[in-house]
């Protein structure tokens, strides 16, 4: 196994003058590219582990706390160069996850940060004065860093490369130990398996490279072959979404990565000008990831663009976590997604048998068969392996699992996920989050079932979350629900009547609580999944307080 940071000398020697990484800046430069190739790849991030290593001796810790670009990709190539790890992280200021930055900066203890001059006083001020910062941009190195000769030996594959930070749905951030050794196994599980062998591909990505899809999509896969690839900010992705897909337009053999959000996202923000003289045919990757996949989506989403050229066979489902590097498991690019209506009572009770009556039916979304490692459907209780079609914790073992987390416990030779799903045939279903179940009045409800028809119920909404709480000793079932950006006449009353009568008629579930807020009020990950745990802490917080003021 040749670890993936060793490649780069070798297209850097073959292909010096073919880009590598292009930046398409919508923000600053108004959709300017800046292109870094293969040959200046290598030769500035030589220069900038030349000034890391400075301030750093291996094992140490280098966090990146800087927007998508070009100095994001040479600071993490720097820093394994350097034999530090990396901590892909976000420069100061991102709406929402100051607190996050902070429990994550503080666990990683880095000995340097690596910025760029456009956020270098934020950066200041958030740091304070005890840890170094190297400005990444070109124009920052002076005189004194003229290339000194040094160059990086061979990569001990099981090195740390960089600390991978949980998006914090569920808990506090915790640091998964992602060695060479696990980036270079898991890229060639997703190389192997979604590209149909392409000698050459060109990925056209959005998604935050702190992000652990975002990552390997964006800059881990091109780093195997040498392949291009085409980056550009998420907050240009929410302005214009179809900027998304002019980028790949008329492109050969490109793919792209985005969660089940984004792709609704994009169908919502669509205007008709939007299509015209789109070229899609040659995307033959169009991954969808990071959270539950909804067929809905992939149906809308290929009826929408089937007249720009989208092949409904290159839509795929995927399945993966931080703690596997990222895939797991994913559809693949030969057949159209594949979606089972199974009977929503007997999955609750934990079996996926087909629906005899559509009224009684949720559908689950395959994402294919596991991806060169070992898939385990358990037993939460008991760790007992559980037959095809029946419904327990996913396990994951194979090359690509971490061994650790940063400063906590080790994850040992089964992986257990906390994620639900279920083996048909070989394929993987997942069905939900072990800890998000709603379990009210013994009956189990998944929450992204509940959303899915509050979103059916009022056209007006926009996300939902729903969570419970205790309430005289029961558990009660409550929604939070935004209003759509897009949403015309607003009334209320008639929101929460066809709501809670939606969700009654077919879950049998009668909502404690729906709570109508503004858009952008309910709570986030960073990677732009709805996280339940902040939104049912806050809606507790929120009735505590208006107890006390009563």
């Amino acid at each position: 196994m040749t670890p993936l940071l060793d490649r780069i000398a070798d297209h850097a020697r073959l292909r010096p003058g073919s880009p590598a990484y292009t930046f398409v800046d919508f923000l600053g430069a108004d959709g300017d590219p800046r292109v870094c190739t293969w040959g200046e790849l290598y030769e500035r991030s030589i220069r900038l582990a030349q000034r890391l290593r400075r301030f750093v001796v291996p094992g140490e810790r280098v966090a990146v706390l800087a927007p998508s670009g070009l100095e994001y990709v040479l600071a993490l190539v720097a820093s394994w160069y350097a034999g530090a790890i990396a901590v892909p992280l976000f420069a100061p200021g991102l709406p929402g996850h100051a607190e996050r930055l902070a429990a994550s900066f503080a666990d990683c203890d880095p000995s340097v940060v690596v910025t760029v001059a456009a956020c270098a006083a934020e950066v200041r001020a958030f740091v304070g004065g005890s840890t170094k910062i190297i400005i990444a941009d070109e124009a920052a190195a002076g005189p004194a860093d003229a290339d000194t000769g040094w160059r990086p030996g061979p990569t001990e594959p099981d090195d740390v490369a960089y600390l991978q930070y949980s998006s914090g749905s569920t808990r506090l951030p915790a640091g998964v130990e992602i060695t060479h050794r696990n980036l270079t196994a898991n890229v060639d599980q997703l190389v192997g398996t979604l590209t149909g062998g392409r000698p050459r591909i060109t990925g056209v990505n959005w998604l935050p490279l702190f992000h652990d899809m975002g990552l390997l999509a964006s800059v881990a896969v091109p780093l195997r072959a040498g392949t291009d690839a085409v980056l550009f900010d998420p907050v240009a992705f929410l302005m214009q979404p179809a900027r998304w897909l002019r980028l790949l337009s008329g492109r050969a053999d490109a793919y792209t990565a985005a969660p089940n959000f984004a792709y609704d996202y994009c169908l919502r923000r669509l205007e008709p000008a939007d299509l015209d003289g789109l070229d899609l045919s040659g995307v033959f990757l169009w991954l969808n990831g990071a959270e539950p996949v909804r067929a809905a989506t992939l149906d809308r989403f290929a009826e929408r663009l089937s007249g720009a050229g989208l092949d409904r066979r290159a839509l795929c489902p995927a399945y993966g976590l931080a703690e596997a590097t990222v895939y797991v498991a994913g559809h693949g690019i030969d057949r159209p997604p594949r979606a089972l209506a199974v009977d929503r009572d007997r999955l609750a009770a934990g079996e996926a048998v087909p629906a005899d009556d559509p009224a009684g039916q949720s559908v689950l979304v395959s994402c294919g068969p596991p991806a060169g490692q070992e898939v385990a459907i358990v037993d939460p209780a008991t760790g007992e392996p559980l037959p095809d079609g029946r419904v327990g914790e996913i396990r994951v073992r194979g090359a690509n699992v971490a061994r650790r987390y940063w400063r906590r416990e080790e994850i040992g030779g089964w992986l257990h996920t906390g994620d639900l799903g279920t083996l048909l045939d070989g394929e993987l279903f997942v069905t939900g989050r072990l800890k998000d179940l709603l379990i009210v009045a013994g009956r189990n409800h998944y929450p992204q079932d509940v959303e899915e028809t509050v979103g059916e119920a009022a056209p007006e909404l926009g996300r939902a979350a729903a969570f419970t709480i205790t309430v005289d000793d029961q558990e009660k079932a409550v929604v939070v629900a935004e209003r759509s950006r897009s949403a015309g006449e607003w009334h209320p009353d008639q929101i929460t009547r066809a709501v809670r009568q939606a969700v009654w008629r077919r879950h049998d579930l009668a909502l404690h609580d729906l709570v109508l807020e503004e858009p952008g009020a309910i709570p986030r990950t960073t990677s732009g999944k709805v996280s339940r745990t902040a939104c049912r802490n806050r809606y507790l917080e929120e009735k505590t307080m208006a107890a006390q003021d009563a």
